[in-house]
């Protein structure tokens, strides 16, 4: 095995993805940077990601500028800064999705979050997006609400590509596979294409082990369950992909050309100082995954990662991990659910606060 520790991780079956998309990113040349010397086939960006990236300085003054000519409304005119972006990356990663038939080389732009509990405007934003971008490979995310899954399955029905956010439980993961599958059915029963189209489950990692920890800290002991369950639960939603994506309803729709629903380790980076920074990469490396990173993470795992297929390891394990914490009064079930909830909230907070920013910076660029 040769290369860098991620071109290793890569040729081991998960792919690498870059968690922030940036203008500047694009104009110099830093995207195409990690594509080369990082093994990065894949970006994916959210609310609080662009709001930064919009916050930084003045890379995107001179589109907006031009937009506010026929555009004032900040949701429009964030639909076009993000767009161009998203649709930037895509051409630019357009070779290795070609190469890699729809399972590398994406990119992702999410729907309105404060969308999430509504289904019918969830849909209608999804195909939107996928209608003004138009790339064939770009991820439009929707999150994983119980609101969400319907239109999950109506988009995959459609034929559109659909990246699943913020998944936390395996109830839900299930839920989402269910989802993706009912999806495929419906699109091949409709004499449509499934080989044109690709998805992802994005299972959040770190955040699982903040809340439980905190809960932990709460009850006071338990110190060795700490930074235990974000991981046991990635594996143990790993095997449900492999017992899910097998077996003769799976099989019929994979000899119609479809893929799997690849899991997507996100929220990878290590939120406490005490755990190895390259925890959340180590202990989830397994092929048919993705693994995005922030650029610290990459650089870290660049740096002393240890690479090894790790991700089917210590499953039974993982199941006692669950039930030591339920011993210990940690519901995982209430766990799951306050994520769920805390993050459609951050997510709808940021975008309030993306669109907040464009409207003040179309103030500074047309003064009244």
């Amino acid at each position: 095995m040769a290369g860098s520790r991620l071109h290793q991780l890569s040729e081991l079956g998960q792919s690498v993805w870059s968690d922030v998309l940036s203008r500047d990113m694009l104009r110099s040349g830093e995207l195409e940077r990690l594509i080369a010397e990082d093994a990065v086939v894949g970006v994916t960006s959210n609310p609080t990601i662009f709001q930064k990236a919009l916050a930084a300085g003045d890379a995107y003054d001179e589109q907006l500028r031009d937009e506010l000519a026929d555009e004032r409304d900040p949701k429009e005119l964030f639909v076009r800064l993000a767009g161009k972006d998203v649709g930037d990356a895509c051409d630019l990663l357009r070779g290795v999705w070609d190469r890699g038939r729809g399972l590398r080389g994406n990119v992702s732009i999410e729907v309105d979050p404060t969308l999430a509990y509504d289904t019918e405007a969830t849909i209608a934003e999804a195909q939107r997006l996928h209608e003004e971008i138009d790339r064939p490979n770009l991820y439009v995310k929707i999150p994983a609400t119980a609101e969400g899954l319907p239109a999950i399955e109506e988009m995959i029905a459609r034929g559109r590509s659909i990246n699943v956010t913020l998944i936390f439980s395996l109830q839900r993961y299930a839920e989402v596979a269910e989802a993706y599958l009912r999806g495929l059915e419906r699109l091949v029963e409709g004499g449509g294409d499934p080989t044109a189209i690709a998805s992802v489950a994005s299972f959040f990692v770190s955040r699982v082990d903040t809340e439980a920890d905190r809960r932990l800290e709460e009850l006071g002991g338990h110190d060795d369950l700490k930074g235990k369950l974000a991981v046991a639960n990635a594996k143990l939603a790993y095997r449900r992909f492999e017992e899910i994506f097998a077996g003769e309803r799976w099989e019929r729709l994979a000899a119609a050309g479809a893929t799997p629903q690849w899991c997507l380790w996100a929220s990878t980076s290590t939120k406490n100082p005490d755990y190895r920074d390259v925890l959340y990469v180590e202990e989830l490396i397994g092929p048919g995954t993705v693994n995005t990173m922030p650029l610290e993470t990459i650089a870290a795992f660049q740096d002393h990662g240890e690479v090894a297929l790790t991700l089917e390891e210590g499953i039974d394990e993982a199941e006692r991990v669950l039930e030591r914490l339920a011993e210990a009064g940690v519901d995982y079930d209430d766990v799951t659910a306050t994520l769920e909830r805390e993050g459609v909230e951050k997510f709808s907070d940021s975008f309030a606060e993306l669109i907040e920013g464009i409207r003040a910076k179309s103030g500074e660029l047309v003064p009244a």
